[in-house]
């Protein structure tokens, strides 16, 4: 990686760590408060959420009938998606513990948190579940994936590719024959830790 590339791959960085500060600002507004990994609101913006939540009749009223009809084909996914979460934690547990890759932990990608609140009926909730778990899996697979790329095979595609995991830009350069081979063992020895 040139070093142009480092400045770039740091203001990057940079700029998530600012636009996380912005978020964490507009969460306060909003009257968020976070403690641990528990959340909650200041005293009175609960009784406001509740005050907009919408009645499930009028919920079912007001949707779509595409939407009705859809609901249980997204529903159906839950299978497939148990599935490759079995799996792929089996995979992790085997292989990962064989090759000395830190583990991902399921729970820093699987959040259930939206369905607590109070401004959402018990259907708005249920998709949030699912939502969550549906695009928490894919993050935590994602995961568990770029540390199996960065051991096997580090090294970035020729063509360009649609938001790389974050491993992917430290990864070396297409066509780096000697790279690889000095820095193969190098790239196994980050994943021992948990940070990229």
């Amino acid at each position: 990686m040139t070093q142009h590339m480092q400045d770039l791959a740091d203001q990057i960085v940079h700029l998530q760590s600012e636009l996380d500060r912005e978020i964490e600002a507009r969460r306060k507004v909003l009257g968020v408060t976070l403690s641990a990994e528990l959340v909650g609101f200041e005293q009175g913006i609960v009784a406001e959420q509740r005050a907009v939540r919408m009645k499930v009749s009028r919920f079912l009223a007001e949707s779509s009938f595409g939407a009705t009809v859809t609901a249980p084909i997204i529903y159906s996914l839950i299978v497939p998606l148990l599935l490759v979460d079995l799996w792929v934690g089996l995979y992790q547990a085997i292989c990962f513990r064989v090759y000395g890759i830190a583990r991902v932990r399921r729970a820093d990608y699987i959040i259930f948190d939206r369905q607590h609140l109070a401004y959402l009926n018990w259907i708005e909730a249920l998709n949030c579940l699912f939502c969550a778990y549906g695009n928490g899996l894919v993050g935590y697979v994602r995961e568990i994936s770029s540390r199996t790329e960065q051991y096997w095979c580090p090294i970035k595609h020729a063509l360009k590719v649609h938001d790389p995991h974050r491993r992917y830009h430290q990864f070396l350069e297409y066509g780096d024959a000697d790279g690889y081979r000095a820095r193969l063992a190098t790239f196994r020895d980050q994943l021992r830790s948990t940070t990229p």
